[in-house]
């Protein structure tokens, strides 16, 4: 992910009320780069724990997950609307409904993606499947090996 989105994401998570326990993490991770105290950390601006987290490259994956999650979820929603509305997925405001969604048959996955891909810059579009893939890759199966997720 480039730098700037990178910062969008540590931005987006710190701000995220649910990730917790990742924002513990990476007040520990950031503590030690930097050889700062945990409650120092705390207290730092919100721009600049984004631009530390930012500049971390070695993360644990489920720290790495909700930064992810973070920046779909603060900066990509319509995108992620557009595409449940695509697949005919119920949703509230890019968020599934249903607990446990079905996998998409083929057909409508590939109407879905090329909708998607005709509406929203390549490099957003990748980043979501790949976000999709990952939290989920039972359900979005259908995604892999597709063209759409190079990041080129």
């Amino acid at each position: 992910m480039p730098v700037d989105l990178r910062t969008a994401a540590a931005s987006a998570f710190w701000a995220d009320e649910q990730a917790a326990i990742e924002q513990a993490e990476a007040i520990a991770v950031i503590a030690r780069q930097i050889k700062f105290r945990p409650k120092s950390i705390m207290s730092l601006p919100l721009d600049k724990r984004a631009r530390h987290l930012a500049g971390q490259f070695q993360i644990s994956d489920l720290l790495a997950a909700r930064l992810v999650i973070s920046y779909h979820l603060e900066h990509q929603r319509p995108m992620m609307g557009a595409f449940l509305d695509a697949l005919g997925i119920a949703h509230e405001d890019g968020l599934i409904k249903d607990e446990t969604p079905a996998a998409p048959d083929a057909a409508t996955l590939d109407t879905a993606i090329a909708t998607l891909s005709a509406a929203y810059p390549k490099p957003d579009v990748a980043r979501y499947f790949w976000a999709l893939l990952w939290q989920d890759p039972e359900t979005w199966g259908g995604l892999k090996g597709r063209p759409e997720l190079a990041l080129e």
